[in-house]
């Protein structure tokens, strides 16, 4: 009788070959699935952005650290005052991200009242004398221990989070008057009234526009939607235009070429049109830009479009619109993939939370809406912008994960998704 002996070499190997949990397995599994393309283009509009940034604000950088220098606070002025705190900004958001695409999204639905609640009260305390920062012309920073932070940017995310839990949970009550759009029309009260008082145009349209957008799609009905607005613009435009300097914005859309406006309230939009239109084809050059040496007001924040279209001129732009359209085009994708309806409600809301806030800050830096305050999503300077806007980023990440098309196509055609039938 033969007996066949294998060497001890050879068993060792196979007894001690690695065999990874199913658990790890499934995680590695999900995270191949992870929508590469949108986190590329996330990366790839932050970097642009503090590239951007040490490009135009040389001169506000200066400006800035030459009075500080000149009170003691830093031993010499520099040109790249802006640029470092970019940077930081930028790595505190891509860690935030990367942290955040590793929470399973379901996370968010059990802590979504709690999330939001304290988004709120951090709102609220905005109206405490000695915690709030008046930065410009809105009340809308809140110093805690030596760092302002704008809670605003951050309820645009809670609110998402809420209003896709409080939508799902109301199915089958959303198209009703009494159970489905008076109950929204509440919660959308709560979150926009303390933003109106601040007053903070921009971001009150924003958060009105991303919770009108996700009732509808859940299957409010569209009268409804209109009288909402109609009764929100009613109710809200009254408090923001009690401040003086917004109407001032809302005169110079309206009569945008009146030679009195020019050199005084109508000075910021008058700068940015120059810029756009110097950039002409290809722009002026990287580094190049003439409106930035002190014409262009907040030209590293609210009014970078303007600048980079003086540098990169039109068609070097479209490059750029062109990135935030596929964005916008994997932000439903993963909506429309998405395992339930709370991860559809979520994607959607931070996909348009991106779409309206790109679209409004350009449409101001055109002169084709009144100045908001908005920055241009992931490359405008901008602390709490950048850090809300990559956990958003990070969010979409994570239900990408758990997307699959053959159940995605099941979804639709169901009553989950009543807007995608």
């Amino acid at each position: 009788m033969l007996t066949l002996k294998l060497p001890t070499q050879v068993i060792h190997k196979k007894r001690m070959s690695p065999i990874l949990p199913s658990v790890l397995q499934s995680l590695i599994s999900r995270f191949r699935r992870m929508d590469l393309l949108l986190c590329g283009i996330a990366f790839g509009l932050t970097g642009f952005g503090v590239a951007m940034i040490a490009s135009v604000s040389v001169f506000e950088s200066y400006q800035l650290t030459e009075r500080l220098a000149a009170e003691g606070i830093i031993s010499e002025p520099t040109n790249s005052f802006y640029l470092w705190r970019g940077f930081f900004h930028m790595v505190i958001g891509v860690f935030v991200m990367i942290v955040i695409a590793c929470i399973p999204y379901h996370f968010w639905r059990y802590f979504a009242h709690i999330i939001f609640l304290g988004t709120l009260l951090l709102v609220f305390a905005l109206f405490i004398p000695g915690l709030s920062n008046e930065y410009g012309s809105a009340q809308s920073w809140l110093v805690i221990g030596g760092f302002s932070i704008q809670p605003s940017e951050f309820l645009k995310l809670s609110l998402i989070f809420y209003l896709a839990l409080w939508l799902q949970k109301r199915e089958q009550h959303v198209s009703t008057l009494k159970e489905g759009f008076l109950p929204f029309a509440t919660l959308l009260l709560i979150s926009t009234f303390p933003i109106a008082l601040q007053p903070d145009l921009g971001s009150f349209i924003v958060l009105s526009a991303i919770a009108v957008t996700m009732f509808f799609l859940a299957g409010g009905n569209v009268l409804h939607l209109a009288l909402g607005t109609a009764i929100a613009g009613a109710s809200g435009l009254p408090l923001i235009l009690q401040k003086e300097y917004i109407r001032d914005r809302f005169k110079v859309f309206l009569f945008p070429d009146s030679p009195t406006f020019s050199e005084t309230i109508g000075f910021q939009i008058q700068q940015a049109l120059i810029a756009i239109g110097s950039g002409g084809p290809f722009g002026v050059g990287y580094g190049k830009s003439v409106q930035k040496f002190g014409y262009l007001p907040e030209v590293q924040a609210d009014m970078i479009f303007a600048a980079m279209a003086e540098e990169l001129g039109f068609f070097r732009i479209l490059i750029i619109l062109g990135l935030y359209g596929f964005f916008v085009y994997r932000g439903f994708t993963i909506a429309r993939e998405a395992p339930d309806r709370f991860g559809f409600l979520v994607a959607s809301g931070i996909t348009m939370w991106v779409a309206f806030q790109a679209i409004i800050n350009i449409a101001v830096n055109t002169a084709l809406f009144p100045l908001t305050g908005l920055t241009l999503p992931f490359i405008s300077y901008g602390g709490s912008s950048h850090v809300a806007l990559l956990a958003g980023v990070g969010v979409l990440l994570n239900i990408s994960m758990h997307t699959h098309e053959k159940y995605a196509r099941v979804r639709r055609s169901s009553h989950w998704f009543p807007a995608l039938r």
